[in-house]
């Protein structure tokens, strides 16, 4: 018999890939995702598997090389963010096109953050595109999301691993993936999961040509990206494992995925294959004494 599953996926970049692994060891083992909360890249995964395109965006992002992260985050000078992220969104728009979250078949959550209210937001409806976008909305570097009237940022700013939303849900099981876990000892020198793939796939050599003409197309700006962005993104990580620990503390899960922040920076995409290889290892290694322990039970 299969167990429903409220799944929340967590904030973290690049090692928000790690939740594809999840999702994939979850179906594989009987567990029939019932709910679904993400943030920030949660909500992004999340939405995507929602909408039934995870294959898809699986395929894209395992394809990604650093080369390609430099075209798709157009860098800009703007008032209200450092990357005007049109490429990158125009991709994912392409993907989810006009679906509504109401009309899915999982029940979908994406949480964000209304920056002048300093509330937490859970989008419940409307376009998937429109939640996701606001959800991802890192402050700094993407421009906020005016939705409903609300100026939306990254749901991470004030809750990067939201359980809350699952309070309601009918399901047997609430597990939930943090990808802003504690650091973990030399976790950075880790052996790389071996790529049993071709050198280069007819997709790498599309998506590599239509990138590579981007890159060509001179910016007006330039961007000093390691005296800025990592700060930023160093700074961001740290808040966001403080808070994910405290939320965790208040609503604790019945199961709880942890990936440690050190694994990958925010936006090392080009590791995909590696971060979603870790997240299935690391949902069968927390997950599967669970449900083998409510078997036998």
């Amino acid at each position: 018999m299969s167990k429903k599953i409220s799944l929340v996926l967590g904030s973290g970049g690049a090692r928000g890939l790690a939740h594809i692994g999840a999702i994939r060891w979850l179906e594989e083992n009987n567990c029939e995702i019932k709910s679904l909360v993400g943030c920030s890249m949660g909500a992004c995964v999340g939405g995507i598997h929602a909408i039934g395109k995870l294959d898809e965006f699986e395929e894209w992002v395992r394809a990604i090389r650093k080369r390609d992260i430099v075209a798709l985050m157009d860098v800009t000078f703007r008032r209200a963010g450092l990357v005007k992220g049109d490429r990158l969104f125009n991709t994912l728009r392409g993907l989810l096109g006009d679906r509504l979250i109401e009309d899915l078949n999982i029940r979908f959550t994406a949480v964000a953050v209304d920056i002048y209210k300093s509330r937490e937001v859970w989008i419940t409806n409307g376009p998937v595109f429109d939640a996701i976008r606001a959800s991802v909305s890192i402050p700094l570097l993407f421009t906020p999301v005016d939705l409903n009237g609300r100026k939306l940022i990254d749901g991470g700013v004030m809750n990067p691993i939201p359980i809350a939303p699952t309070v309601g849900d009918h399901t047997d099981l609430v597990v939930a993936i943090n990808v802003s876990g504690e650091l973990s000892e030399g976790v950075r020198q880790a052996r790389k999961i071996p790529r049993h793939r071709e050198p280069q796939s007819a997709l790498q050599e599309r998506i590599g040509q239509f990138l590579d003409s981007l890159i060509n197309q001179k910016s007006d700006s330039k961007l000093d990206e390691e005296s800025i962005s990592d700060v930023v993104f160093t700074a961001f990580d740290a808040m966001q494992s403080t808070i994910a620990r405290q939320k965790l503390a208040a609503y604790p899960p019945d199961v709880l995925v942890e990936i440690p922040r050190n694994v990958s920076s925010i936006m090392e995409f080009d590791r995909a294959e590696e971060m979603i290889e870790l997240g299935y290892e690391a949902t069968r290694l927390a997950v599967s004494p669970f449900l083998t322990k409510q078997n036998k039970g």
